[in-house]
């Protein structure tokens, strides 16, 4: 196999829940207020609870190549291991592309799904004009505190490979914080600052090249999977008896809530 990121690497970082349909509803409850009761027998007050709900779209993935028997002749080794471990990375990583998307862009809520709501987190200081840095990474968890997220829920944050690199070329970053970096790049912890780093090259960039950087908390994007991974690999008839090698899945992905998930538009 060549060098290739091998499946996803977001999938389990997200809420994931399996649903049935074309399509997926999830529901959000809000915050509620509680009414001070003044007189004594006093009449039960009704508060009405916040509620609303966010849909995403199941789309179907698959992927099929076809292994002709002169093929394993000339390799002496059977090849379907390979392809199908080829298929199933490639699902994964559309797995992630559709994560990444979906954390960033526009999500569908109300009773129907019918209202789009954009993501309304990002990191304003020193964004986009310079890579990321400490104080890009204190002002997402400031973001984070800001909206009472619950700091016992896990966190995470997808970088590319320039970013680490912005971390430890940094010239705010301690001795501390320099050895906290570099155990990150030798994969010695995986943590820093409270965010779990996930390295990944599919990271988006934007209309000037800034690299689209995100940080999100576990719960608030929700992959939702109609069927997961399923392989065939079996000769087909039609082809000659060629055996083909069959991957597919069918999933969605929604963001929960905007005060989960946090832009941070990186220079490169």
């Amino acid at each position: 196999m060549l060098s290739q990121q091998k499946g996803s690497l977001l999938r389990n970082a997200v809420s994931e829940e399996s649903v049935t349909g074309e399509k997926a509803f999830f529901e959000q409850v809000g915050s509620a207020t509680a009414v001070k009761r003044t007189s004594r027998h006093s009449d039960t007050p009704l508060s009405e609870t916040p509620h609303s709900r966010r849909m995403c779209t199941m789309e179907s993935y698959e992927y099929a190549d076809l292994i002709d028997d002169p093929d394993k002749v000339s390799m002496l080794i059977s090849p379907q291991n390979s392809h199908a471990n080829a298929a199933a990375y490639a699902i994964g990583r559309s797995i992630d592309d559709a994560i990444i998307t979906a954390a960033l862009g526009s999500a569908s809520t109300g009773k129907s799904g019918s209202t789009s709501v954009a993501n309304s987190n990002s990191v304003t200081v020193g964004s986009p004009a310079t890579g990321l840095t400490i104080a890009k990474l204190v002002e997402a968890n400031k973001i984070f505190q800001n909206g009472s997220v619950d700091p016992s829920i896990p966190r995470y944050i997808a970088v590319g490979p320039e970013q680490i690199e912005d971390l430890l070329n940094s010239t705010t970053v301690t001795s501390a914080d320099f050895n906290s970096v570099k155990a990150l790049v030798q994969g010695d912890i995986d943590t820093f600052m409270g965010f779990k780093f996930i390295i990944s090259t599919r990271l988006n960039v934007d209309g000037s090249d800034h690299r689209k950087v995100f940080a999100w908390v576990e719960d608030g994007i929700k992959l939702a999977m109609g069927r997961d991974l399923m392989t065939k690999i079996e000769p087909r008839a039609d082809k000659s008896y060629s055996t083909q090698v069959y991957v597919c899945a069918t999933f969605g992905v929604t963001r929960m809530e905007e005060a989960k998930v946090c832009e941070i538009l990186c220079s490169e």
